[in-house]
């Protein structure tokens, strides 16, 4: 049977298919979807975790206890799990452990746009890379063997393109297989230096084992083509595309990309006259083939190192015809991201703005806060940053006597993520600082997943919810307070009580997040006999808002309103007001423009 699958959703199926029994992630796109396709299968027992690290060490003590795991993170998530990562080369495994990693060329959503194949090369693991969702499922399957064969966590690297993109993939039947019998083994798995100095030479000669491997494995193939003049090393979603653009070329399709075959690199520079390596991120083969005095006619050179590869792209590069271009002939004007209508986030910035605060920001929707109108978040790190940077902040600026309206913004998710050691940290420390969590009750920048405020679990099941207030208070905060993420004027009036400590401190707002729980709230509207063009509304950044520039008035688009009252709360002039409360407008109306009238009247009489 066949069915058309996402990368993520085939590396979920290829899990199933290969008898694993646990899957663990933290969301992050482009990886958020195979832990959410794994819950769907019964025989697999799925998590998500509270960071990617944890995520790890969970799927590593699974795998030691003789179950077929996979972990899945995005690419930054590996650093965060770097520290176990490379402690599992040297332990290994007893049942197959898989770990994704799913890079981010181009950074459509992310920070950075770092190659993580480096990591399986630093860690000497074993590391494949699938061309499309047919070689997703595979390569999952074979990797589950492959790190049981040789004792070995195996990276399975994947990009947005693969993790995204469709395809038409052959379903297979669920092997069993048997939970691997446990056994203690003191010298495997504790890793006291002496244990890990036995350990080093048996990763280094499974190097030498697997690249042996590479030759005749079924991850690496050799495809002759019919042109001899010029041939491509490549592998993952770069294969498609050289295939699409050079069909009748002579590849060398790397699957196994640690440690690299490169007695297969030699056997096919020598069918070639001229060797092209086309690679998405850096010259990862390039440098290993050229070190191994294997000659490269064109690299990165041609493609460069920045961003995600192409057809159009490679065509480019090579001085080929892209063909017609899709460009529309409408000049379509830019629509840069934005928080949505309603959003929860949206008051908290407004007030730090009108607070005149430095605010420090962290990975979430609200990251958005720093582009305008907002203009209100002013440094993005990693996750948890925001709280540590704070405290640096606080230490480098305090000779100066300055005001200390020194604020962070975390969201809930990302503060049981990695900002709790932050705050302690803080706490410990005697930063004065506040920090401003954003509990919004979900994980909303990823898809809405379910974190440890929610008190639901990846199945939407009720379990233990983490008190934030508690918690907080167990970290050493004094002063916690909880306002309504709505409400501008408790906002304001926390924050400037807040500013007048000398301790660490932490503000909660609280709203569920709007996209995930939309309500039905009467939205609001514009009165523009009163609107005096003042912007104070739309300076909100709600997308739900409209000014304009023409007749210099404010209208508000039904749709998009979900009546949280920001803009009612900012508009100093009546012109705002819930529809539902006509009569009652019509009265505060009819009295603000005899109230004109009678200024103009007597403005009148004076001159």
């Amino acid at each position: 049977m066949k069915s058309v699958l996402s990368g993520n959703e085939a590396i979920a199926r290829g899990l199933w298919e290969a008898g694993g029994r646990v899957a663990i992630a933290y969301p992050g796109t482009p990886s958020t979807e195979i832990i959410e396709n794994c819950a769907k299968y019964e025989e697999l027992d799925s998590q998500w975790s509270i960071n990617e690290k944890v995520a790890l060490e969970v799927a590593a003590g699974s795998a030691i206890g003789g179950a077929r795991t996979l972990a899945a993170m995005k690419h930054v998530g590996l650093n965060v799990a770097a520290d176990p990562f490379f402690t599992l080369s040297y332990t290994g495994v007893n049942g197959g452990l898989v770990i994704v990693s799913a890079d981010d060329p181009q950074m459509h959503s992310s920070q950075n746009e770092q190659d993580n194949r480096h990591y399986g090369r630093a860690a000497k693991v074993a590391m494949l890379e699938p061309s499309d969702s047919q070689e997703a499922k595979d390569f999952t399957k074979l990797g589950l063997d492959l790190s049981e064969e040789f004792d070995t966590p195996v990276l399975l690297r994947v990009t947005t393109r693969i993790c995204h993109s469709q395809g038409v993939v052959e379903l297979g039947e669920r092997k069993e297989v048997a939970l691997k019998p446990y056994e203690k083994q003191y010298k495997k798995f504790v890793m006291l230096p002496a244990h890990a100095r036995d350990r080093h030479p048996i990763v280094e000669e499974r190097q030498t084992k697997l690249a042996e491997y590479g030759k005749d494995c079924p991850f690496n193939r050799i495809e002759e083509g019919k042109d001899k003049k010029f041939g491509f090393v490549t592998s993952g979603a770069s294969y498609t595309y050289v295939k699409e653009v050079f069909p009748d070329a002579p590849v060398l399709k790397y699957g196994l990309t640690n440690p690299l075959n490169l007695d297969l690199a030699k056997e096919f520079r020598g069918m070639v006259d001229e060797l092209y390596i086309i690679e998405e991120g850096d010259a990862f083969m390039e440098d290993q083939l050229k070190a191994a005095g294997i000659k490269v006619d064109k690299g990165k050179e041609t493609t460069g190192l920045v961003g995600e590869l192409s057809v159009d792209r490679l065509r480019k590069a090579f001085g080929l015809d892209t063909g017609k271009s899709l460009k529309t002939e409408i000049d379509v004007p830019n629509r840069p991201p934005a928080l949505c209508a309603g959003c929860s986030h949206r008051g908290i910035f407004t007030a730090l703005k009108k607070e005149k605060a430095t605010v420090f920001g962290d990975i979430g929707c609200y990251t958005l806060a720093a582009l305008p109108p907002i203009n209100t978040m002013e440094t993005c790190i990693c996750m948890g940053a925001s709280i540590s940077t704070s405290g640096g902040m606080v230490k480098a600026r305090k000779s100066t006597g300055e005001n200390r309206h020194m604020a962070c913004v975390i969201g809930d998710s990302t503060f049981l993520h990695s900002g709790i050691t932050g705050l302690i940290d803080a706490v410990y420390n005697k930063n004065p600082f506040v920090t401003v969590i954003l509990d919004n009750r979900v994980t909303a920048m990823t898809g809405h997943q379910q974190n440890p405020a929610t008190g639901l679990d990846i199945h939407n099941k009720e379990t233990w919810q983490i008190d934030l207030v508690a918690l907080t208070k167990a970290c050493g905060i004094k002063q916690v307070d909880i306002v309504d993420a709505y409400n501008m004027e408790e906002m304001r009036s926390v924050l400037k009580k807040h500013w007048e400590l000398d301790e660490p401190s932490v503000v909660i707002t609280k709203r569920v997040c709007v996209a995930w729980a939309r309500w039905n709230e009467t939205h609001y509207t514009v009165d523009t006999d009163l609107c005096v063009g003042c912007q104070s509304c739309v300076r909100i950044g709600c997308p739900a808002i409209v000014f304009d520039k023409e007749n210099k008035k404010s209208s508000i688009i039904d749709e998009y309103c979900v009546g949280c009252s920001l803009c009612y709360q900012e508009c100093k002039f009546n012109a705002i007001y819930r529809v539902d409360q006509q009569e009652e407008h019509d009265v505060i109306a009819e009295k603000v423009k005899k109230e004109k009238a009678e200024k103009a009247a007597k403005k009148g009489g004076q001159a």
